[in-house]
């Protein structure tokens, strides 16, 4: 299996330092989050981008694809009624599909919790964030990538909190470049279900593209409570064949340690499954 590391987790190694240490500890390649790469990664040149695949390429790991797409420029919102702040949210959408492209990704993570909140006109808000997710997926889908959606537990966001809400929405939308994904520490922290449950319900559907592995206490897998064997397995039962990415939120005793244990366990269950 292809275990990709989201690459915030070895800020602030510089970004050939994070290629490097990934393929050092087993990774098999990065989950690039933008905002790590520039203040405004909008911004970056196809040259600039290009220089970046190739550290990558150099250290022997690959570029799955990039998540916390709209961290970075501030002030994006899929929801904004306001029309600047749409057009600006909708060019940075369409810049980092090409980004992920041009760095050899073909997955765009949509989490970014705070912009997607819905508000006093929850259902203005939800309208404008499905057309939003309808032209992500018609550009993601031209460019030949996959934009994914993210249910995320309702501690961060107050929409889209559940696999079957943004299944509910893909459908809705009808895109073929639109899936969801699920992350296994809001599944835990925001399901009615288990995550092995979960994926026996939703692989079969197709909906589901990604996967990223934490637990459900937003350390890297390994580091709680959770059995991340059961998953695994699931995944092989029904012949996953993408890569899966580690993204745990909080790094004890630092970020370095963190992705080591990560993968270490992972691997580890890996090899007592086969």
């Amino acid at each position: 299996m292809e275990i990709v590391l989201c690459n915030e987790v070895l800020m602030p190694l510089s970004f050939a330092e994070q290629c490097q240490f990934a393929a050092a500890l087993g990774y098999d390649g990065l989950e690039v989050a933008p905002y790590t790469l520039a203040a405004d990664p909008t911004t970056l040149g196809n040259v600039a981008l290009q220089a970046y695949r190739r550290m990558a390429s150099d250290a022997g790991v690959m570029i799955s694809g990039l998540h916390w797409l709209l961290v970075a420029p501030a002030g994006l919102s899929i929801v904004a009624a306001d029309p600047a702040v749409r057009r600006r949210t909708l060019d940075a959408m369409r810049r980092l599909v090409e980004m992920s492209v041009e760095l050899g990704g073909d997955v765009l993570v949509h989490g970014s919790p705070r912009q997607r909140m819905l508000g006093a006109d929850a259902m203005g808000d939800r309208e404008r964030a499905l057309a939003y997710f309808s032209l992500a997926g018609d550009v993601a889908a031209d460019a030949g990538v996959t934009y994914c959606v993210e249910p995320l537990a309702a501690a961060e966001t107050n929409f889209i909190t559940t696999l079957d809400e943004a299944a509910a929405l893909v459908r809705e939308v009808n895109s073929p470049g639109l899936k969801t994904m699920l992350d296994t520490s809001a599944a835990a922290n925001g399901e009615r279900h288990s995550v092995v449950a979960l994926l026996d319900e939703w692989l079969p559907s197709g909906l589901i593209a990604h996967l990223q592995l934490n637990d459900r206490n937003r350390r890297a897998p390994g580091q709680g409570e959770d059995r991340f064997a059961p998953i695994l397995d699931a995944l092989r039962r029904h012949g996953w064949d993408r890569p899966v990415a580690v993204e745990p939120f909080i790094y004890e005793p630092d970020g370095l340690a963190t992705a080591a244990r990560g993968i270490g366990y992972l691997r580890g269950i890996e090899e007592a499954l086969t």
